[in-house]
């Protein structure tokens, strides 16, 4: 049997045009799609409702699940062993008006109803319009009857948590957490890859065919915790400095730990507990292993280094989000 080559996998995204998106993923940050909107792109996805394909060396053109079926669960790590699939999911997202109130479930629940996965998620505000906001869960607790009793007479937002966003600060998004992403966010999303989401209330928008969109009221009374948020809104950990770069903690959880980095000069190791995900938000670098260049990447691509693929290094004047398991 032929090994697959292990090097570091250059991704292109696949994109989404939801009703809410802009411009701004497809002119600031190079993601390719014919359609006026990039609502998201999908930087790292196994998931069968957008994987990403990759587009250098020998694997070119090759659909990630494709490769990782055929590269085998080594080239995730063992860190990976204990999920049955592949278990993030890296987005940008470019929210030019606000997105519908919703909910995600947790794993037990999306087993019952739907299988696969189901979604926590952190949120890196990269940029935002002065005044921008979002929902995170409650302003403070109600009662699941309030909460029906809002949701049928449209006074669901007066109860809700009202955050301002900054550039740079982290919302953790706790399955079962009730949110909505505002108008004039374009934010990082990392989470568990799952596309299981339960729409509460959107505004009385009409989608794309005229029509108004689903909403899924039954099952967000299932999952939805109705309280305040248990996280503040800034990153996890307190920014390091090391030479040639600094980092942060961001966010860690059972299923991901993401880093922001701003690199110079980085000295890497992608052993063979985990993979690593690049998504550079700014700039541009070059990754190399043994001096030699690999790679080069900029602002809005997306680098996936196999587990195993061992030390290498960074090199450039770049921002870059860096996500492992």
């Amino acid at each position: 049997m032929e090994l697959t080559p292990i090097y570091p996998l250059k991704l292109r995204a696949a994109c989404k045009d939801y009703i809410w998106g802009g411009t701004r993923l497809r002119t600031e940050y190079h993601q390719q799609s014919d359609a006026p909107k990039v609502a998201e792109s999908w930087m790292l996805s196994n998931h069968p409702d957008g994987p990403s394909t990759i587009v250098n060396g020998e694997e070119a053109g090759t659909l990630f699940p494709d490769y990782l079926k055929k590269a085998g669960k080594q080239v995730l790590g063992t860190d990976c062993e204990k999920f049955p699939d592949f278990p993030v999911l890296v987005k940008l997202i470019d929210a030019k008006n606000k997105l519908s109130i919703q909910v995600h479930p947790d794993d037990a629940y999306a087993r019952t109803h739907g299988g696969g996965f189901g979604k926590t998620e952190m949120w890196y505000i990269v940029d935002c319009e002065p005044g921008a906001s979002l929902y995170y869960g409650f302003d403070h607790p109600i009662s699941s009857g309030e909460f029906r009793e809002r949701i049928g007479n449209n006074t669901l937002e007066e109860v809700l948590n009202r955050a301002p966003v900054h550039k740079g600060d982290v919302f953790f998004i706790e399955a079962g957490t009730l949110h909505a992403i505002g108008a004039g966010i374009l934010l990082a999303e990392i989470q568990q890859s799952s596309n299981l989401t339960y729409r509460i209330y959107d505004y009385g928008r009409l989608g794309n065919d005229g029509k108004p969109r689903p909403l899924h009221i039954a099952q967000a009374l299932d999952v939805t915790r109705l309280s305040r948020p248990a996280r503040p809104t800034h990153a996890q950990g307190s920014r390091e400095t090391e030479a040639g770069y600094s980092r942060i903690l961001l966010a860690s959880c059972g299923v991901f730990t993401v880093y922001e980095m701003e690199i110079r000069e980085a000295a890497l190791c992608a052993d063979g507990k985990s993979f690593h995900s690049l998504v550079c938000i700014g700039g541009d670098a070059i990754l190399a292993k043994d001096g030699r260049p690999e790679l080069s990447f900029r602002k809005g691509d997306s680098i996936f280094v196999p587990s195993g693929f061992g030390d290498y290094t960074v090199k450039g004047d770049c921002r870059v989000l860096w996500t492992t398991v």
